[in-house]
């Protein structure tokens, strides 16, 4: 199997303005083809914006949703597939057959295939409904592809049941860090001033996103998300200003063992990438692992215990 270039990128959507974020796609489509990117991947909701969703009205959401595949952003990052010979990855509302509402990512790849994901654990907006099924495919470059959006990763069966559908890549779209919360080991606020002098104070916003409001805290988890389950993984997240928080970017890849190739340190929109090497799969941690489970123990795993709770309840409470 090939190596294969990939790109994270980072940055700051415009709330609810799909041209002004699809032209930003089209400038980072254009610098990953200088490149030579062949799996170019997103943010979570990064067409429509995302944070303000949740003060919308139920007319305004529906008026900025659109169908996976025939809308214009779908559409348009079909045209950019095709054309620079990319897989291409980016998020959205979508504006379901069934007449839902939900936080979906499309993935266009160069041949005309194209993919959904939509959002398992999904809480943006009481309309906005979650998903029922784990999106795995083969890409048009050789390699198995997984998505999960954000709040999907952080619950582990997620990634482990991505895994075991063979997926050697996950790719993880998110708008996270700096998010407001009551627990004191989780994230927290950054001062929207302390973005706004990123500029003349540079030292200030870096503490920020490279410590437990981003960076530190993405360091607790994702790296064994890759390590535990043997895959590549793609983090994707937004930079800067979403409503009333501030994202912190750290957009980064990692290697089946865990290991940061390359990430992003900058308090601005910013691509990153790396060549992912097939071989590192085969020997990996996490599958070896894998191959010694004993599903009969796991029964306790697909029953519930009456401490479920919605995911949307559960991020409100936090």
């Amino acid at each position: 199997m090939k190596k294969l270039k990939a790109a994270a990128v980072q940055f700051e959507a415009v709330a609810g303005d799909k041209k002004a974020n699809l032209a930003k796609v089209e400038q980072f489509v254009e610098c990953a083809k200088a490149q030579n990117v062949e799996l170019l991947v997103f943010p979570e909701c990064c067409l429509t914006g995302y944070w303000f969703l949740r003060n919308l009205s139920a007319a305004q959401l529906r008026e900025l949703a659109e169908p996976a595949f025939s809308g214009p952003c779908a559409t348009r990052l079909a045209e950019l597939s095709r054309t620079s010979g990319m897989t291409i990855g980016a998020g959205l509302v979508e504006a379901g057959e069934d007449g839902r509402l939900y936080n979906s990512y499309i993935v266009a790849m160069p041949d005309g295939q194209m993919r959904c994901h939509r959002k398992l654990h999904a809480f943006e907006h009481e309309l906005i409904c979650s998903g029922s099924n784990y999106t795995v495919f083969d890409t048009t470059h050789g390699w198995r592809v997984g998505v999960l959006i954000c709040y999907d990763v952080n619950i582990i069966e997620n990634v482990r049941a991505t895994a075991l559908m063979g997926a050697d890549v996950l790719l993880a779209p998110h708008q996270t860090g700096g998010c407001r919360t009551r627990n004191p080991h989780l994230m927290g606020l950054i001062e929207r001033e302390v973005w706004d002098r990123r500029h003349t104070d540079p030292a200030a916003i870096e503490r920020e996103i490279l410590g437990d409001k981003g960076r530190g805290w993405l360091m607790r988890w994702l790296p064994s998300r890759a390590h535990d389950n043997g895959l590549f993984l793609i983090f994707s997240n937004g930079i800067g200003v979403d409503d009333d928080e501030i994202r912190t970017g750290n957009s980064m890849i990692l290697d089946p063992y865990g290991r940061i190739l390359v990430e992003s340190r900058k308090a601005d929109e910013d691509l990153v990438s790396a060549e992912l090497d097939y071989s590192l799969l085969a020997d990996a941690t996490g599958r070896s692992w894998m191959q010694a489970r004993r599903p009969e123990l796991y029964k306790l795993l697909t029953e519930r215990t009456g401490k479920e709770r919605d995911a949307r309840v559960l991020k409100f409470a936090e």
